[in-house]
């Protein structure tokens, strides 16, 4: 069975279906459609301010849509909330935590309100910190943090209770590059026990590297969806571009201001060097 044909076998965890979101007269999510399948990390990618981070909020039920439908595990965001939230871990790209808390306190107050058990909490806190090298910032005032150190935190709260749906937003964005290995492998792990993934982030190279499939996003539309073998047959008919990133600024219509900038840069330095 080829891959493409395992994929279409899987159970859809998330159904997006022609979602728009407008505020006043700027369309920040017009008319998209995705899924996403058990066992899979999904990527939605575009540049900043492109929609990504309104879809989130859309999917979270934090928003209400002007058009279309979602369901997650089975269920819509709007209508059962509190039942998603149990099953729904979420990684924002701002650390949304109690930093009046400590990590201790944060965790005791997750563990208490959705009712984990103590003594299996423990043991995977535990390993989550020191994997992260969080330990030694366990009882400091979250407020205290860097910022990577409060993403650590984030992401330990979002997948301490083992959801079966991780909505990750830049979940990447202020870590050293040993943690972002480690969230890696904690995605790998999740996935390997039929969880799936929504990975949203403007970076191409972290895309390709995470996801099994991507929906490219720009000025709130879908403008290329598939694998990263589907993408490079686009990127083959699109004036011979090969590269993943080239295609990713074409299609986000970004590649003639990039040409411009390289242009001018390029000209004054080379300026500078003769004179």
């Amino acid at each position: 069975m080829s891959n493409a044909e395992k994929m279409e076998n899987m159970e859809n965890m998330v159904v997006v279906d022609h979602l728009v979101k407008h505020f006043d007269e700027v369309k920040a999510v017009d008319d998209i459609s995705f899924n996403i399948k058990k066992g899979e990390i999904f990527g939605l990618l575009g540049p900043n301010g492109a929609g990504k981070t309104t879809a989130v909020k859309l999917m979270l039920g934090l928003l209400e849509a002007n058009q279309g439908n979602i369901t997650i595990l089975g269920l819509d965001p709007e209508k059962n909330e509190v039942e998603l939230k149990t099953r729904i871990g979420y990684v924002s790209e701002e650390p949304l935590i109690y930093k009046s808390l400590t990590p201790k306190e944060l965790f005791n107050f997750i563990a208490s309100i959705r009712r984990l058990d103590g003594e299996k909490v423990t043991g995977k806190l535990a390993q989550y910190l020191e994997s992260l090298d969080a330990i030694e910032y366990y009882e400091r005032l979250i407020s205290t943090l860097s910022r990577g150190n409060k993403q650590k935190i984030q992401i330990i709260a979002a997948i301490l209770h083992d959801p079966d749906l991780l909505i990750m937003d830049e979940p990447l964005a202020g870590l050293d590059a040993k943690s972002v290995k480690v969230v890696k492998e904690i995605l790998e792990l999740h996935i390997e026990r039929g969880g799936s993934v929504l990975f949203s982030t403007h970076i191409m190279e972290i895309a390709e590297d995470i996801c099994d499939r991507i929906g490219i996003i720009n000025k709130g539309k879908i403008v290329a969806m598939g694998t990263f073998e589907e993408l490079r047959l686009v990127a083959k008919d699109m004036d011979g571009v090969m590269d993943l990133e080239d295609v990713f600024l074409k299609l986000t219509d970004q590649d003639e201001s990039v040409k411009d900038i390289i242009s001018k840069l390029r000209s004054t330095m080379n300026s500078h060097r003769g004179s």
